[in-house]
């Protein structure tokens, strides 16, 4: 690249990793004027250098801009969420020898139950105290890690905690690339994941773990292709002992490896998961685990769509929310969509198992009753190989989620959803045919 090239370059990069660090390091939650400024700057960014740009003459530097806006955020406090606390909190009885999952926070608080470093002041600060932890024990691992390097040291802490993130990013973009290698396609399109402004502030920025089940998941495909069945179950167990949710992945493996090594193959997984699992296994592991995770289906609600659809319909009909059967009726579709579509499949690629996995993750955060903004990590990565734009679409007006905590009181404004659910749902309909 000449020397005239060279310079319009780096100031456009530096004006990226300027709006980054602004985004990861000002702004709360509350900041909506703030947020949704600087992520359209820096999406419109996004979209030209991944669409623009000669890959041949630019990958490098671009995907060294990643790297380095992911680094720039390394000794920020999370400003878009507050499950820092709840990671500070499980990390601290961890490496005191309590297992986060006995007991509810309130517990700790009780005369006679107190434990050093879990205060009233941090209590305070969770966003769920009346509910048990719902962390498996890969993310577990690292809150201990964390604390019992810095027991009182918050942004030490955090630092610790990223810098693990940072470490598996990098490692999720170096798969990828090994795998559009692969798959004899540009190399280009892991911009599409490594620059996206909601993948760089939401994982590495706020640690959401996604960011580590995104990088086991990697793995375990990379590993797939590459013929090592035992590796790619073992990455595929940490994947699901960091976010239970790669389980809907497997029954894709079924058809595609036949049943004896697909029987091995989720043998490996199980022990893997089992193996990660003990240290915090015990006799109301089980139940405080299962009552957490029935609780997002039974209780939480956030920026749902087809969900929302049968919860206005059934309040209609019955004058009251029916969210204890809609969402495990909806959760049941999924699953039995997920098998049935796994044993009808014709094409049994790679690629093809990349597309079903978009289209189950699609489903499942279609028909789910709460969508955060990170939960679109798997569907980014997904798309970087399918050559799907709705995920990235999705990506940028689920920003728009953000307004509801600008509010004095938090609401959620349904035209705001309305309007997301109804631009993702045409670009996935216009995109369709790609599956």
């Amino acid at each position: 690249m000449s020397a005239s090239n060279k310079i319009p370059q780096f100031l456009a990069g530096s004006t990226f990793l300027i709006i980054i660090g602004f985004l990861g390091y000002y702004p709360q939650q509350s900041d909506f004027g703030l947020l949704l400024p600087g992520f359209l700057v820096a999406f419109l960014g996004y979209y030209f250098f991944c669409t623009k740009l000669a890959p041949q003459q630019s990958l490098s530097f671009w995907l060294g801009v990643a790297v380095i806006a992911r680094g720039i955020l390394l000794f920020s406090l999370p400003n878009l969420s507050d499950d820092l606390y709840r990671f500070i909190w499980d990390g601290r009885l961890l490496h005191q020898g309590i297992n986060p999952f006995e007991q509810l926070p309130g517990y700790y608080l009780l005369a006679g139950n107190e434990v050093e470093g879990i205060t009233q002041a941090l209590f305070d600060q969770l966003n769920s105290p009346e509910y048990f932890t719902i962390y498996p024990p890969v993310c577990q691992g690292i809150f201990a890690f964390s604390t019992w390097l810095f027991p009182k040291n918050i942004l030490g802490t955090v630092v610790t905690m990223k810098a693990f993130f940072l470490f598996f990013e990098v490692g999720t973009i170096f798969l990828g690339i090994r795998l559009l290698d692969h798959f004899k396609l540009d190399r280009k399109q892991m911009l599409w994941y490594a620059l996206n402004p909601l993948i760089i502030l939401e994982l590495t920025g706020n640690l959401h773990f996604e960011a580590l089940m995104v990088f086991f998941l990697t793995a375990a495909i990379y590993f797939y292709v590459k013929s090592n069945l035992k590796l790619s179950a073992m990455a595929m167990g940490f994947s699901i002992a960091t976010k239970l949710l790669p389980l809907m992945f497997l029954p894709f493996f079924i058809r595609r490896l036949g049943w004896k090594k697909a029987m091995i193959y989720f043998i490996v997984i199980g022990i893997t998961v089992v193996v990660l699992f003990a240290p915090l296994f015990n006799s109301v592991f089980l139940s405080n685990l299962g009552s957490s995770i029935g609780l997002y289906f039974q209780r939480f609600e956030f920026n749902g769509s087809i969900y929302y659809l049968l919860r206005w319909l059934g309040q209609v009909i019955t004058g009251y929310n029916l969210i204890r059967f809609i969402g495990p009726g909806l959760a049941l579709i999924v699953f039995v969509k997920i098998i049935s579509r796994a044993f009808k499949e014709t094409d049994l690629s790679t690629l093809q198992l990349l597309r079903q996995m978009l289209y189950a993750l699609t489903l499942f955060l279609f028909c789910t009753t709460t969508v955060m903004p990170w939960y679109l990590s798997g569907l980014i990565l997904f798309s970087v190989f399918t050559g799907h734009r709705y995920p990235a679409v999705w990506s940028l007006l689920i920003l728009l989620t953000y307004v509801n905590y600008s509010y004095p009181i938090f609401e959620e404004n349904l035209w705001v959803v309305a309007l997301e659910y109804t631009v993702v749902g045409y670009f996935w309909w216009r995109e369709r045919g790609l599956f």
